[in-house]
């Protein structure tokens, strides 16, 4: 009867991710819907610069815009370096690997094969990492009803349309929040893979390591758990050490994939982090029309910059909420954003904020009928507007 009780148990449970997953996949359905009628219904803002097939096609286009096409060369064609200027060096192996793979599959003669690649692998990411994170927030809130609220957070937020496209977003996603959630449960081996998927699909995926390490601090006194916990921390390293390596061999410089986002007007460190936000802000409370007004990169700014502003103001609830988990969370928040922001550039903050789990896993927390509507209002009016501006080839990438 036990064993009769436990399968009821286990399909009921696999139903429920099920479920999960196919909601994911679902609203990227409607997404690609929305992406398609505006694009054909709007101009575009700019020439476009490639499309997915060889003529334009509203419904495919709407896709791959701006960095698709470097993965997109490099699944095709691999990496090459270019002395002393950009060079796709400066994009991580696992989403462009992962494309060429697929797009082999499909049959790798036509460039379609490899942006609906790119397409596939961002949908199936997405899907599995909505379902661990479903399974991090019942972990963590204790709560099928919160848990749903986070998945459904994390769909709808304004930036999460990368999540559907030809970008590293989902990949990214996915390694992270398997991580963390792996950590928490003591998983040593998985959170090690999966952390090195993470560093290996982009740069600042080596930014999660300090908050991975903060996650072992209740295991100062448990030597055996706690040598396995730095253990799996290190072998979330090697997808960084492994490119960088690679690099080397290629440019002679483990850093020369810095040095390519260099050359894109990307330094971090030039700036103290909380200067753009800062001229952000002064400008839209001194001049908010004229700010909005100013033409589309102020636009884009201003929503990359709410999004950042947004993210850091709640980490401080996030430390309470959840304790030294939380602090991991804030750590694992503040780090992938300050870094950017030193740069002294509002660009890309958006999608970098979209994966940074830990804010919809805080707002799943603070449920209320009322504020669960607002916040699904809210987000879907700024989802459909960032999209938009993203498919018309806005400065918004």
């Amino acid at each position: 009867m036990a064993r009769g009780f436990s399968l009821v148990v286990a399909r009921g449970f696999s139903f429920v991710l099920l479920r999960v997953a196919a909601a994911a996949l679902a609203f990227r359905a409607l997404s690609a819907i929305v992406g398609f009628l505006v694009n054909a219904v709007f101009p575009l803002a700019q020439r476009e610069q490639f499309t997915v097939f060889s003529r334009t096609n509203d419904f495919w286009d709407a896709f791959a815009r701006w960095d698709s096409g470097w993965f997109y060369g490099i699944a095709r064609n691999g990496y090459a370096f270019t002395e002393g200027g950009r060079s796709n060096l400066a994009f991580f192996p696992a989403y462009p690997m992962s494309m060429r793979f697929v797009g082999r599959l499909l049959g790798g003669d036509q460039q379609s094969d490899y942006f609906i690649a790119g397409i596939l692998v961002s949908w199936a990411a997405f899907a599995l990492a909505i379902v661990v994170l479903y399974r991090l927030a019942e972990l963590e809130l204790g709560d099928e009803a919160a848990a749903a609220r986070c998945a459904i957070y994390a769909t709808v937020f304004p930036f999460a349309f990368f999540f559907g496209v030809v970008y590293s977003e989902s990949l990214f996603l996915l390694g992270s929040v398997t991580t963390f959630y792996a950590m928490r449960r003591s998983r040593w081996l998985l959170a090690g893979l999966a952390g090195a998927l993470t560093t290996a699909t982009r740069a600042n995926g080596i930014f999660m390591l300090p908050a991975l390490l903060v996650l072992l601090w209740p295991l100062r006194r448990d030597r055996a758990a706690l040598l396995k916990g730095l253990g799996a921390v290190a072998l979330a390293s090697a997808g960084y050490v492994g490119y960088s390596v690679f690099v080397h061999q290629m440019s002679g410089s483990f850093f020369e994939w810095r040095n390519s986002i260099v050359r894109w007007d990307w330094t971090p460190g030039s700036r103290a982090p909380w200067m753009p936000l800062w001229a952000a802000l002064a400008g839209i409370v001194s001049d908010p029309y004229g700010y909005v007004t100013g033409g589309p990169q102020a636009v884009c700014d201003f929503l990359n910059a709410a999004a950042a502003m947004l993210l850091l103001a709640t980490t401080p609830l996030m430390i309470r909420r959840f304790g030294i988990p939380g602090i991991a969370y804030a750590t694992l928040v503040w780090i992938n954003l300050a870094v950017p922001l030193s740069s002294g550039s509002l660009e890309g903050l958006g999608r970098y904020a979209a994966v940074l789990f830990p804010f919809p896993l805080w707002l799943a927390s603070t449920h209320s009928v009322a504020s669960h509507h607002r916040t699904m209002a809210i987000f879907g009016m700024f989802y459909v507007i960032c999209f938009t501006l993203w498919v018309k080839l806005y400065p918004l990438f």
